[in-house]
């Protein structure tokens, strides 16, 4: 009679863990520095639409306003707004080479685009002391008062503008630096824009 061997249980499978694979960063669509700069600049839309609108209100029921923004130097306007186009579209040129990581030529339009705003600032600060020199002062009337708060606050602009680009311009060795010529590119041209709202409202409609 033969004996049967008797049957040993199976061993029970190990437990295998799931492989679970690393969620995967993606990247945002917009970039951090640009949308950024965009929130500041929806800000800054807002002091300086604000700004704007009273002044709009208030030049409707002031007829006098018209005679008093003849005084403004239109010549001296008209260049600055030439200067500050030119400077949009060597600003344009800067971020067309930054992306091409080509640092010569975004040193070199950084550089062009510094000069015109600070040539910007100069022709300003000469149409201010002709202002200052015939008496026309923020004292004088209400409507000089909005010309120096608004072209000032806009100067302001500009030179934080310089700066920024003082900034690349020294840093442009480095790659990150490249990245951020697009915001500040964006930042200059709201500046642009900006003064491009207040020659008509201070120079074009008296004359």
């Amino acid at each position: 009679m033969s004996t049967v061997a008797p049957v040993q249980p199976s061993a029970q499978p190990s437990a295998v863990t799931p492989h679970v694979p690393a969620p995967v960063r993606r990247q945002p669509r917009i970039p951090s520095t640009r949308l950024g700069m965009w929130m500041f600049l929806a800000s800054e839309v807002v002091i300086f639409g604000g700004l704007i609108c009273c002044y709009l209100l208030l030049r409707l029921r002031h007829a006098e306003w018209l005679q008093e923004s003849a005084h403004t130097l239109l010549p001296v306007g008209t260049i600055n707004t030439v200067i500050l186009l030119t400077s949009s579209l060597t600003m344009v040129l800067a971020h067309q080479a930054a992306q091409e990581k080509d640092r010569q030529k975004t040193k070199k339009f950084l550089l062009m685009t510094m000069g015109l705003a600070l040539l910007f600032l100069c022709m300003k600060a000469f149409e201010y002391h002709h202002e200052i020199a015939e008496g026309r002062t923020p004292r004088e009337s209400l409507f000089w008062t909005f010309y120096f708060a608004m072209t000032g606050m806009h100067a302001a602009h500009v030179l934080v503008g310089i700066i920024m680009m003082i900034y690349l311009y020294s840093q442009i060795k480095h790659d990150f630096v490249l990245k951020r010529v697009e915001p500040i590119g964006l930042y200059w041209h709201f500046v642009d824009v900006v003064w491009i709202v207040l020659f008509p409202l201070l120079y074009v409609t008296s004359h």
